[in-house]
């Protein structure tokens, strides 16, 4: 299965596009749709610059080599673009290491998954695990995608 439209254009509404590189709320260094790698493995570091066009190709090259992580689950498409806006934003690891994806193995429909989403609405802000209102709303927007049938 293939990320559509839909997960798309939920992650370029979520991470903006941004053509100089930045930091993140979280102090990471970010470029075009909230990459912190360029697609030769290399971390992004202040200073850099892309194209819009290198943008989308970084998007889907990113789009490409997550969708592996979702491999083991029986997903609808919705649930599969959901869980694919999720893991751009927090890495395949920390996902595979998640209760969410646990939930999800077990039981795709289980509705606790929603509560999963929801505790990952934080990010370390000077220290401090605060919740972040842009993440908060992505988490809503992707629960309700994943249970939209």
């Amino acid at each position: 299965m293939m990320p559509s439209q839909n997960c798309i254009d939920l992650i370029k509404k979520f991470e903006g596009l941004f053509l100089k590189s930045y930091l993140c709320p979280a102090g990471v260094p970010t470029i075009g749709y909230g990459s912190t790698m360029w697609n030769d493995g290399k971390k992004v570091v202040l200073g850099q610059k892309i194209t819009l066009e290198g943008a989308e190709i970084l998007l889907m090259w990113e789009l490409k080599n997550k969708a592996n992580a979702l491999h083991r689950l029986n997903l609808n498409q919705n649930q599969f673009d959901a869980l694919m806006s999720f893991i751009y934003n927090i890495g395949i690891s920390a996902f595979l290491n998640s209760t969410l994806f646990k939930k999800a193995l077990g039981n795709q429909n289980d509705i606790t998954i929603r509560d999963e989403f929801m505790r990952w609405n934080k990010a370390k802000v000077n220290g401090k695990m605060i919740v972040l209102k842009g993440l908060n709303n992505r988490r809503i927007a992707e629960s309700n995608l994943y249970f939209t049938i």
